[in-house]
């Protein structure tokens, strides 16, 4: 089972959904984790600390601070980028389909973009 950690403008239908259909998925929303507007590279050093992959639309920034903690030899859990375009039952299907059918250990210092 994946720990996710969903980034603070990820969309919350995508959320609800995947707790709708997997209630024990373990996620936890930055604003629930006291890191509400908290930059990127806290929320990437939070998620490490905690073995959480970090779940996101942020394709500008995240990426770049998740590298970086890869060539610094950081901890980096894995870092999901799902396109804001992706329609919602997409996204959930995708991020379930990863939840439920992968290793934590998979996505250690990987940054994968959605679609599959």
């Amino acid at each position: 089972m994946l720990r996710l950690l969903i980034d603070e403008d990820f969309h919350g239908h995508i959320v609800r959904g995947m707790m709708r259909s997997q209630p024990m998925i373990d996620l936890v929303r930055v604003q629930d984790a006291g890191l509400l507007g908290a930059p990127d590279p806290e929320v990437l050093a939070w998620a490490a600390r905690q073995g959480r992959i970090v779940v996101t639309h942020d394709r500008a920034t995240m990426p770049s601070f998740a590298a970086e903690r890869v060539n610094s030899k950081e901890p980096m859990p894995g870092l999901f980028v799902v396109p804001r375009t992706m329609r919602i039952r997409q996204a959930i299907e995708e991020l379930l389909l990863l939840e439920m059918n992968t290793d934590p250990n998979e996505w250690t210092d990987i940054v994968l973009y959605l679609p599959l």
